[in-house]
């Protein structure tokens, strides 16, 4: 059995690995992200998806105490959760919107998911998923609501990425996914253990049952959309993938809410 103090280095160097995969927080670990460091730290992506919720949930409670609309508070959330990020799932789904719906060939619309420039799938992907989020959280409305809300999104959205990633292979043999390597079967379960905990302790259980079938749905159908289109997943597929679990877990919340 590990001993405890190495334990504990090692949960530490994870949550730092996961949180320079998924933020641009000055975070290091003293763990090398080599030799599939980065794929068993993905157990702990929920965990860095809680603290962008945080955030978010912070800057929406202390815009609502200085008066601002529930519109524009929720706005500064979105806009602090991407800036935290720096945008990296957003530009993934542009670039997996681009490249899926743009490209004829599998060779093309790999090509097209890594040109650095936008097009228009990519524009309507990023104008629905902003809207998407934005609408719901000024629905939710109440600066308590929305932080439980944003929390679960944020945590159980990256919940489900190590899974994806251990059920769909790299699609090149390059890339970020690549690089980050095929998660084991522990962190796939912790991951979504954690997740699921975000999801019954901040929406209930009855919206973490439906969000967890909306999730395991929506990845399914992009995980099937992906492999035939381009043989598998890239690191703008997991974007792809976090983003639309935000906007799925949001719009129950946002749901649920008005339906009391």
């Amino acid at each position: 059995m590990m001993p405890r103090a190495e334990l504990l280095r090692d949960v530490i160097a994870d949550l730092g690995i996961a949180a320079a995969f998924v933020t641009i927080l000055p975070v290091a670990s003293s763990k090398p992200a080599a030799d599939g460091a980065i794929a068993r730290a993905t157990w702990a992506l929920p965990v860095a998806g809680l603290v962008v919720g945080l955030a978010g949930a912070l800057v929406y409670a202390t815009a609502s105490r200085f008066g601002l609309t529930p519109n524009l508070a929720a706005l500064l959330a979105l806009a602090t959760t991407a800036l935290i990020t720096g945008a990296l799932h957003e530009d993934g789904l542009a670039d997996t919107a681009d490249g899926l719906g743009g490209g004829r060939t599998r060779e093309r619309k790999l090509e097209i998911m890594r040109d650095s420039r936008i097009g228009t799938y990519g524009v309507c992907a990023l104008m629905l998923s902003f809207g998407l989020r934005w609408s719901a959280l000024a629905a939710i409305a109440n600066p308590w609501a929305v932080a439980l809300a944003l929390c679960a999104a944020h945590a159980a959205a990256r919940a489900g990425v190590p899974a994806f990633m251990s059920l769909v292979a790299p699609a090149r043999p390059d890339g970020l996914s690549a690089s980050a390597g095929s998660p084991p079967g522990r962190s796939v379960a912790i991951a979504f253990a954690l997740g699921t905990l975000a999801l019954a302790l901040a929406l209930g259980p009855g919206k973490a049952l439906v969000s967890l079938i909306l999730l395991s749905l929506a990845g399914l159908m992009l995980g099937r959309l992906a492999i035939r289109q381009i043989g598998g997943q890239t690191g703008d597929v997991l974007g792809a993938f976090e983003q639309t679990g935000e906007i799925l877990i949001l719009l129950v919340a946002a749901a649920f809410q008005m339906g009391r």
